[in-house]
């Protein structure tokens, strides 16, 4: 795995021929559970998937989809406190860490987008359902990766727009 600025991941995704164009996954790193989403085809929109906590399965996990879906990098959710290091922050850099130390996903790409209440923003859509707490967190988990992978997509999507 080799990390890349936010803009270039996506710019390196254009400069390949539109029908062999892969997509991003974005992952949200918890304490407990990894919520992962993907972009569409076209980089445009993101949508939930499963979700996995063990870090050798998740390797096994990423390289499946890797090929499954055509990804070809990943958009990691990070805490970006400029202050200080954060507790989420040294667990999303130690969950990168491990994921390249794995050698299972040479050649993938990364990056970092910030994640700053994320998480929140979902409990706070989910919370007029009364979702029992289990089932909420599930949802919390996904959303929030789709919430990430999906400021991301906007982001570079506007900022390519803006360049033509």
């Amino acid at each position: 795995m080799r990390y890349v600025k936010p803009l270039s991941l996506f710019q390196d995704l254009l400069k390949t021929n539109g029908l062999e164009r892969g997509r991003l996954l974005g992952l949200d790193v918890g304490s407990k559970y990894i919520g992962l989403a993907v972009s569409d085809i076209n980089n445009k929109i993101a949508s939930p998937l499963r979700k996995k906590s063990n870090i050798e399965l998740m390797a096994d996990d990423l390289k499946c989809l890797i090929s499954e879906l055509s990804l070809e990098g990943f958009v990691v959710g990070f805490p970006l406190d400029r202050r200080k290091s954060t507790t989420e922050s040294v667990l999303v850099k130690l969950f990168i860490d491990e994921l390249c130390n794995t050698n299972k996903l040479t050649g993938i790409k990364y990056t970092y987008w910030d994640e700053h209440l994320t998480s929140k923003t979902v409990e706070m859509l989910l919370k007029p359902l009364n979702l029992h707490p289990v089932h909420s967190k599930i949802f919390v988990d996904k959303f929030a990766a789709v919430n990430i992978l999906q400021e991301y997509l906007d982001y570079v999507n506007r900022s390519t727009r803006n360049e033509s």
